[in-house]
């Protein structure tokens, strides 16, 4: 494949556990972490780990922050709140709400000052947020966090939206150096748009490549971008 982009990992964590467990970010003084929602939480959890496996100072890194749905709990709250009791809606989860959330504490717990996008695709989320860090990583030159998060689905949301458990992964990805390589292209292909099946988590399309970095061998992968392309990725360890 001759590469449009090329990129080397430094690090990188996953959270993918059996059930409904959440994490606890020890970025967060315990309050916080109790009060964090799911998506803050695990999102930070990934970030912290992802950071420490490259060994790179997370005050340091600009960052780009996917997620398919946002806060799907909060989104219920919310939703039932304000068709049954509107004036008793709580402002902290309302401010928990945006989109961004996970990216704000994550700055302000680690009083980084970089830029950072957060950003949604829908069903091609993972993609188009790895295909934003990889071309950000070669345009500045420069080491680039990437965070990518899903939760589960509650209430009469599970009828539309297919999502479930919590999962989180995150990729310090860097110019050049030891490590694994990626070389990404945006590739025609309406065969990569896959559907995951109803038990899949939003971010499930992140897997493949994890598991292509844990396994330490070349891998092609094509991971859905747009209703007909696909981000083809070479994965070389070296």
């Amino acid at each position: 494949m001759s590469a449009a982009l090329a990129v080397t990992v430094a690090g990188f964590a996953l959270w993918n556990p059996q059930g409904r467990a959440r994490p606890q970010p020890s970025l967060l003084p315990p309050n916080e972490r109790r009060r964090a929602p799911d998506t803050v939480a695990v999102a930070l959890e990934v970030a912290q780990a992802a950071c420490a496996n490259a060994g790179r100072d997370p005050a340091r890194l600009p960052m780009v922050f996917a997620s398919t749905y946002g806060d799907l709990a909060i989104t219920d709250y919310m939703c039932s709140t304000l068709a049954k009791a509107p004036t008793t809606l709580s402002p902290t989860r309302f401010h928990n709400s945006v989109h961004n959330a996970a990216a704000g504490y994550w700055s302000i717990a680690t009083g980084c000052h970089e830029p950072y996008c957060a950003l949604s695709a829908g069903r091609y989320t993972f993609a188009n947020g790895l295909f934003a860090a990889a071309l950000q990583v070669c345009a500045e030159q420069t080491d680039v966090l990437y965070v990518a998060y899903d939760i589960d689905a509650r209430g009469p949301q599970t009828q539309i939206t297919h999502s479930q458990g919590i999962l989180g992964v995150a990729l310090v990805l860097t110019p050049d150096g030891s490590g694994t390589r990626l070389e990404l292209a945006a590739v025609a292909d309406r065969a990569a748009d896959t559907v995951f099946a109803a038990s899949a988590n939003a971010m499930a399309d992140s897997l493949p490549l994890v598991v292509a970095l844990e396994r330490g061998a070349v891998d092609v992968l094509r991971l859905p971008l747009g209703p007909e392309s696909a981000l083809q990725v070479q994965v070389r360890h070296r």
